[in-house]
């Protein structure tokens, strides 16, 4: 029920799990309780900690969450040999010696790898090193600053918090409500990360990240791959043209893509599943995964014990801090910002510091520093979706700049103006993006797709985060034969238009 991962560092006392600042025999005390154990709640209890506080994890799973386990590095793992042969077959000397297929089962393997085989000894190992005490069992909010932690044998303990309570239980797949559904055994992205063997025949429901990279990983991993999107086409968060370009490599790879499609009931008949359309198209396969959306995971925490609605989105201030508490925190995915991991890390860092700045009874720092405040999350958010090509985006797309009534202008190149993206691969097809403030010649957003784009967001995001004037970017220089040069085809662009 409780794990205990060593000693507890407080100020002028060395404590433990279950004696740590008890208030009474049946509640055991801490500065801080973390409620969720993936990356994001990990970089909260980091900094907690690192702040002299002490600090009680909770995680019903595995810690180090759902990016370790089933989604960032085993999705990563699964398509990292997916590019690197596509980018081999473009290069005259290595095509021929990458024609084969991929080893699906060594691919896979690796994966394993990388996702520890799921098992998080070692980010139980890490979180013993800062100090902070892991209680595994499902934790629930039972009133201002306490939590219940129930454990896997039934056992209860009870944790109250002294500053503050973080929520970090991220999201879980969104399934649409269909006819037979739960009769099908649907994969979500869980299942897709996790598979021990490619389908012949798999169907895909949705057009957007997680159905995009796992149409990429598992077409080239041997499965016949069917695309189903409602909308007009991928991507439909970033520029248009990021999902038409992976859109007609995905069909180049073999996949079916159907946009405007919606299906209306699925079925499994012989231990085959047969999605029906509402137009009564009828599509068959081995397996069928819904990539349709994230809900939070707030829906039994116990919100309802402090006035807030289970299963909702938490709103939080700039410093994660839930509205209406001067408590409660909700860091990540659950506050629906920014469903990323670096993002939540990000989050998590400022939260962290955050709490121990108003422990400490310090202000908070104010811009321009901003280390307690998540200003990046308004405007700035990188983004990279690992397929081939890879698409990668940070701050506004032109229409949303527009949207927010900001007087811009798109500048568009072609990688192939680049000598380093042909020196990358025969044939380099790509496109870049940049959205210019007309009144304040900064970049609102900057849009890159392409072979290895996703290396060259940071630059991108530097750019906007910063501010940086047009004027002063000409001076930025890239270097030559690389395909950061398309910076210097952008600026060019612009200034030409």
């Amino acid at each position: 029920m409780t794990e205990t991962t060593g000693t507890t560092g407080t100020t002028g006392t060395t404590e433990t799990t279950g004696t740590a600042g008890t208030t009474g025999s049946d509640s055991i005390a801490y500065d801080v309780v973390v409620i969720g154990a993936g990356p994001v709640g990990e970089n909260v209890a980091d900094r907690t900690r690192a702040a002299g506080l002490t600090t009680a994890v909770v995680e019903s799973e595995l810690v180090g969450g759902e990016c370790s386990y089933w989604a960032c590095m085993p999705s990563k793992a699964l398509l990292r040999p997916v590019i690197a042969q596509a980018d081999a077959r473009r290069l005259p000397g290595l095509a021929h010696a990458v024609r084969g297929a991929l080893d699906t089962q060594a691919v896979l393997a690796r994966r394993d790898t990388y996702a520890a085989h799921w098992e998080d000894g070692g980010q139980v190992g890490w979180l013993d090193g800062i100090g902070a005490d892991l209680y595994r069992g499902h934790g629930r909010l039972a009133g201002p600053r306490t939590v219940t932690v129930t454990g896997p044998d039934g056992a209860v303990v009870t944790l109250t918090a002294r500053h503050a309570v973080a929520v970090c239980t991220g999201t879980r797949a969104q399934l649409p409500d269909l006819p037979g559904l739960a009769e099908v055994r649907p994969w979500t992205s869980r299942e897709a990360t996790s598979a021990k063997s490619a389908p012949a025949r798999l169907i895909i429901v949705g057009g957007g990240v997680v159905a995009t990279e796992m149409a990429t990983a598992w077409q080239a991993l041997g499965s016949r791959v069917t695309v189903l999107v409602r909308g007009k086409g991928l991507l439909g968060r970033m520029e248009p043209f990021a999902g038409e370009l992976v859109a007609e490599a995905l069909t180049e790879a073999g996949a079916d893509l159907r946009t405007g499609t919606s299906v209306a009931s699925v079925s499994r008949e012989n231990g085959t599943v047969v999605a029906v359309t509402d137009t009564g198209e009828r599509f068959e396969a081995d397996e069928i995964l819904f990539a349709t959306g994230r809900a939070p995971r707030t829906d039994d925490i116990g919100l309802d014990t402090v006035g807030l609605e289970p299963g909702s989105w938490l709103d939080v201030d700039d410093s994660l801090r839930v509205t209406g508490t001067d408590w409660l925190y909700a860091v990540g995915d659950v506050n629906h910002r920014a469903l990323l991991t670096h993002e939540g890390k990000y989050q998590a860092r400022i939260a962290g510091a955050a709490i121990g700045a108003r422990a400490a009874g310090g202000p908070l720092l104010d811009e321009p520093w901003g280390a307690h405040a998540a200003t990046a999350d308004h405007d700035a958010v990188p983004q990279v979706v690992f397929t081939d090509p890879e698409a990668a985006a940070v701050g506004l797309s032109l229409a949303e700049a527009e949207r927010a009534g900001h007087r811009v202008r798109p500048v568009d190149v072609a990688f192939s103006s680049v000598a380093g993206a042909g020196l990358y691969a025969e044939g380099y097809k790509g496109r870049a993006r940049m959205v210019v403030d007309l009144e304040e010649e900064i970049l609102r957003g900057v849009t890159f797709v392409g072979p290895g784009v996703g290396e060259l967001i940071h630059s991108a995001t530097v750019a906007v985060v910063g501010r940086v004037p047009v004027s002063r970017l000409w001076h930025a220089v890239p270097s030559y034969p690389t395909v950061s040069e398309v910076w210097l085809r952008l600026l060019e662009a612009y200034r030409d238009s």
